[in-house]
């Protein structure tokens, strides 16, 4: 185990990927994490409660998720990065948190390594059921970020960038892994720390009584911060606010609360999109896949091709926002979406609408407890084509 402050652990490592996501936690500078075990996420924190006083930082097990979910809140107006981790069971718990870290604007890593649900459904085995709750579980109207990593490589990368995200937009970034993602083990390379682009907090450098709390402007929608104990005025609520941080619970107030926190996100979806395009131009049948379901969704693709289908395939790196235009730009040459996922049909309604009935959508749904049988998506595509 390394004693490198900055916590990066260098070289070639045989990790799962909660143990990846742990040291891209830590390469991107967290050093709080409150937690409170639950199946199949616990190995993340344990990892990190091991490694934890080698870098310099702060681990505790709470006594449940509501309070891990809001401690990790205090530490970020505390100065510190955090990370909170979870499976779906203990997310629904925390989505009253989910809402006051949007509201508050309070940037954080929300680790989601996704189980076979509803309520404590299969602990130990794989879904991906819990994509619509992260957009729309918390109430209210907010945006927050996804990603969906489909290897232990990707669980630490896409950690470090989500911890990034969080910082240039100051708001909830989840990561959105399932169980077999989690508990596999594969080669994962670490750079040295001088390889690893950080985004630092977005500090102010005004004065304390020129400096307001949650202002901003026309070209920048994201507030600077400051800590608590650095002789600022820091008040943080969850009620309508004004730039000063202070309850203004009125319509104007709220007419210009809400929309910032969303177009924040929503004028930057162009740049947040991201997704990895194999044989899609051209393609008259393109699968539209994430996380695990992805690498299972490229064995059928294979098998689609060598049967002289034209295939192609579209990996979601970048869940939410969700890439509605790209896949509108698709249907000028698509004639079908094939869309697999471990749950009953949630990230399929997202085509459906991008697509608006100009091509066919094929919903290739799985309850969860295991992964799709490669067969079962190579016939949803051959029947696609037809």
């Amino acid at each position: 185990m390394s004693a490198d402050p900055k916590g990066v652990l260098t070289g070639t490592h045989f990790l799962d990927g909660d143990h990846a996501a742990c040291e891209g936690a830590l390469a991107a500078g967290c050093r709080f994490v409150a937690g409170y075990p639950i199946t199949p996420s616990t190995e993340i924190v344990e990892r990190f409660a091991a490694r934890i006083p080698l870098v310099g930082g702060v681990f505790i097990q709470m006594e449940d998720e509501l309070a891990a979910s809001i401690a990790i809140q205090g530490a970020v107006w505390g100065g510190k990065k955090v990370l909170n981790v979870t499976s779906g069971p203990g997310l629904s718990l925390m989505m009253e948190h989910l809402g006051y870290a949007a509201m508050t604007e309070t940037p954080s890593v929300w680790i989601d390594v996704q189980r076979g649900g509803p309520s404590t459904g299969l602990p130990t085995l794989p879904a991906q059921a819990d994509m619509m709750q992260i957009k729309w579980g918390s109430h209210g109207d907010y945006e927050i970020i996804a990603l969906s990593p489909n290897s232990p490589q990707e669980c630490f990368d896409l950690t470090i960038r989500a911890f990034n995200l969080a910082e240039e937009y100051r708001c909830p970034v989840f990561v959105m892994m399932d169980e077999v993602v989690g508990h596999m083990t594969e080669r994962v390379v670490i750079p040295p720390a001088d390889q690893i682009e950080i985004t630092e907090r977005k500090w102010t450098k005004k004065k304390p009584g020129e400096f307001r709390l949650y202002g901003t402007t026309e070209t920048d929608l994201v507030p600077e911060m400051v800590k608590a104990g650095d002789g600022y005025r820091v008040h943080v609520t969850g009620l309508t606010h004004d730039d000063r941080g202070y309850p203004s619970m009125t319509v104007p107030t709220q007419a210009r609360l809400v929309p910032r926190l969303l177009d924040k996100i929503r004028t930057n979806a162009s740049k947040l999109v991201d997704v990895r395009m194999d044989g899609c131009e051209g393609a008259d049948v393109i699968v539209v896949s994430f996380g695990i379901t992805s690498r299972v969704a490229s064995a059928a693709i294979d098998s689609a091709r060598a049967q002289g289908l034209k295939v192609g395939h579209l990996r979601l790196v970048i869940c939410w926002p969700f890439p509605a235009a790209l896949i509108q730009q698709l249907t000028a040459t698509a004639k079908a979406f094939v869309v697999p996922e471990l749950n009953m049909g949630q990230m399929v309604q997202e085509v459906r609408q991008a697509v608006n009935g100009t091509a066919k959508v094929v919903s290739v749904p799985h309850p969860g407890g295991t992964v799709h049988d490669p067969g079962t998506i190579l016939d949803a595509i051959v029947e696609a084509a037809r």
